[in-house]
């Protein structure tokens, strides 16, 4: 009896740790960092955003829902603020995948203001700007 309780156990803890695509690629409404208000109104502003792992970067998403393919009527803009002001506009390197799709796009400007069009999918994004600043963020593209 206490093998298959052992076995069990193990069974049970097997499942844990993975996050299900939806888990990974949720988008929080509430209260944006404190960090990334710069040029709100609201002194303390809500938002659809993602932070990153690292707290690095957050992407605030103004074309929330983020569709594919993009909407005729609306773009999938979002802006990317990072923790650390930057000096220079340096361009920010996306590499994202989703399974066994990868996708590179460069935001030639850096983070701030983007236009960044993904095919539909749960896609995790490395993110790397300046001077060997990284963070790597997940967000959802739904079927347009």
């Amino acid at each position: 009896m206490r093998r298959w309780v052992c076995v069990l156990a193990l069974l049970g803890l097997a499942g844990c740790g993975g996050s299900s695509p939806d888990s990974a690629c949720s988008v929080d409404r509430g209260e944006l960092p404190s960090w990334a208000t710069a040029g709100f109104s609201d002194a303390h502003p809500s938002a659809p955003h993602v932070l990153g792992q690292d707290g690095r970067i957050t992407a605030i998403l103004f074309g929330d829902p983020l569709v594919s393919p993009p909407d005729a009527k609306r773009s999938n803009k979002i802006l990317w603020v990072t923790r650390t002001p930057l000096n220079a506009s340096v361009p920010l390197k996306i590499h994202a995948v989703d399974g066994s799709r990868t996708v590179d796009r460069v935001v030639q400007e850096g983070p701030g203001p983007s236009i960044v069009d993904l095919p539909a999918g749960c896609w995790r994004m490395q993110l790397s700007w300046g001077a060997g600043q990284r963070d790597v963020l997940d967000l959802r593209y739904a079927e347009g």
